[in-house]
């Protein structure tokens, strides 16, 4: 998320002639977003953040603002797949195979991911519930402790960001097994979905975007998306956005809401259904 931030702001600090500065706060977003949602709306104070600004609602009892009534959408900037990855000896080579494995041997698969509500844990279980299977979920706190006990056979499966996962499948310590992305990832080419290697109607990918306060006016609104959007275009922003596992996006604000209210739909849903609480 920091390189996302300063890979937009030095665009925008080149093309507005004013200093773009990156603030990081802890928190797991939460304060970030309360900041931003009390920050007079004048197009200064922005948030960039994934999926968990929109369903910490749905995690947490008591969120301290609301994604849709605190925050003007500007653009979806970049998007990354998640992706199941398996040790080179594990049985299944496509997720059809994982699948029926998993039905054949109820709750002795486990399946690594890294933060409680995250967009690799939240693949992970949307996964199980629209499979039918029962694997148990390993939650760690940092994606490498993860990635290096699926290596040592800890687990059977993990479900990892694309960053996190690359040099592992390059290195030939991992199998990518498929992308959570609706489509094929450049990222990872030759890798099917998992939509189309056996779990129709599957995607969970990770989301990035870019919002401002509520009642920010429309035209700062226009004039931060058409900007933010020229930067995400240009050859060398997609380039360093690649090499770091996401690709770029830009989409009109709009777009932006709609797939917001949409999320929130469909994975609060899942989060409902499953109980699924941050710890």
């Amino acid at each position: 998320m920091d390189t996302a931030a300063r890979l937009i702001a030095q665009g925008l600090t080149a093309r507005m002639g004013e200093q773009v500065i990156v603030e990081n706060r802890g928190g797991s977003g939460a304060i970030a977003a309360e900041i931003v949602a009390r920050a007079p709306a004048d197009g200064h104070s922005l948030i960039l953040y994934g999926s968990a600004l929109w369903l910490t609602p749905y995690l947490q009892q008591q969120a301290s603002y609301d994604p849709v009534r605190d925050f003007a959408p500007i653009t979806l900037a970049i998007t990354s797949p998640n992706v199941f990855v398996v040790h080179p000896s594990f049985a299944a080579s496509s997720v059809k195979e994982l699948i029926a494995i998993a039905k054949a041997r109820p709750g002795e698969l486990n399946y690594a991911s890294t933060g409680t509500g995250s967009s690799p844990h939240l693949a992970g279980e949307l996964f199980k519930f629209m499979a039918g299977v029962n694997i148990v979920h390993i939650n760690y706190k940092a994606a490498a402790q993860a990635i290096s006990e699926l290596i040592a056979g800890q687990n059977q499966l993990a479900i990892a960001t694309a960053a996190s996962a690359t040099p592992h499948v390059k290195s030939g310590r991992l199998r990518a097994m498929a992308v959570t992305t609706a489509q094929p990832s450049a990222l990872f080419p030759g890798i099917p979905s998992v939509a189309a290697s056996g779990l129709p109607g599957y995607e969970a990918p990770s989301l990035f975007a870019l919002f401002a306060p509520t009642k920010t006016p429309e035209r700062i609104i226009q004039r931060l998306n058409q900007e933010v959007v020229r930067v995400l275009a240009l050859a060398d922003v997609k380039e360093k956005f690649f090499n770091t596992g996401v690709e770029t996006v830009g989409s009109a604000p709009a777009e932006l809401g709609a797939t917001v209210k949409s999320e929130m739909a469909r994975m609060g849903k899942l989060i409902r259904d499953v109980g699924i609480r941050a710890e």
